[in-house]
């Protein structure tokens, strides 16, 4: 990597704009986030989380602003880009192997109209094995749990080998092992340098799982790292005060403190 790459944010984000029909969905966002970060997009429902990173990946046209991913445009460094979209937004009724989903990881590596190669199938093995469904290589994707479906979009992520990650509430409808085993990739991702952004909306796990936050509500509240930013004032003003959101902060806070409100009883 180049001296000046290496000095660059991984993503850095000048006055983002989103309108869907003339109403802005994120306002006037500005950020720049470090390379080799695990990063939480965090805020209520329609604060625009998703939005922003489908904006950062060029999947949505910009109102105004810019994106520049490791120092240069957008276009230059889309290659080195793994998306896990939300669960609800893929046709889980497409006849199509749990092999072949992962292959369209290595799409980007090929070029149009060529073949995987051995090469590209022991990436995608690979990328199986790490999120134990090897196994389920050959089965229909429809014929999936859940949590198995969010497990191979993961592996198609991996087999894409990128350089950041952006991913839509990944630990959403799955189960605790399932969970478990997200986490661990989050975190061996990041061992490697890698940059990962998650949307997330369990406010229990936040300080477990990420060093870096993006506090989101149409316009940027805050960001920074995670013990900078996660706190109830930042909260209340991401949130709008919100009792029941204050009070998931309330006990993750007190919880982080050896506290467990949950269990002063």
């Amino acid at each position: 990597m180049a001296e000046s790459e290496s000095e660059s944010p991984a993503l850095e984000v000048h006055d983002l704009t989103v309108a869907y029909h003339k109403k802005p969905v994120l306002w006037g966002v500005d950020f720049e986030i470090p390379a080799g970060n695990l990063v939480g997009i965090v805020g209520p429902n329609g604060a625009g989380k998703s939005t922003l990173i489908k904006a950062a990946m060029g999947l949505l046209p910009l109102s105004s602003g810019w994106v520049e991913m490791f120092g240069e445009p957008l276009e230059e460094n889309r290659h080195r880009v793994g998306y896990v979209p939300q669960r609800e937004d893929i046709d889980w009724d497409f006849p199509v192997s749990v092999m072949d989903v992962v292959l369209m990881g290595r799409y980007g590596k090929l070029g149009l109209f060529k073949w995987p190669k051995k090469e590209d199938r022991r990436v995608a093995e690979e990328s199986l094995a790490k999120v134990k469904m090897l196994p389920f290589a050959n089965r229909q994707i429809s014929n999936l749990s859940g949590g198995q479906q969010q497990r191979v979009f993961l592996a198609r992520a991996l087999a894409q080998e990128s350089d950041m990650y952006f991913m839509d509430e990944p630990f959403a409808g799955v189960d605790a092992a399932t969970e478990s085993a997200i986490i661990d990739l989050l975190r061996d991702l990041k061992s490697k340098g890698k940059t990962v952004f998650v949307v997330h909306h369990d406010l229990s796990t936040v300080k477990e799982y990420f060093d870096w936050l993006i506090l989101l509500n149409t316009r940027l509240v805050a960001h920074g790292p995670t013990e900078e930013v996660f706190n109830p004032d930042m909260l209340g003003k991401t949130y709008g005060g919100q009792l029941t959101v204050m009070t998931e902060v309330a006990e993750a806070l007190a919880r982080d403190d050896g506290l467990d409100a949950t269990r002063r009883h």
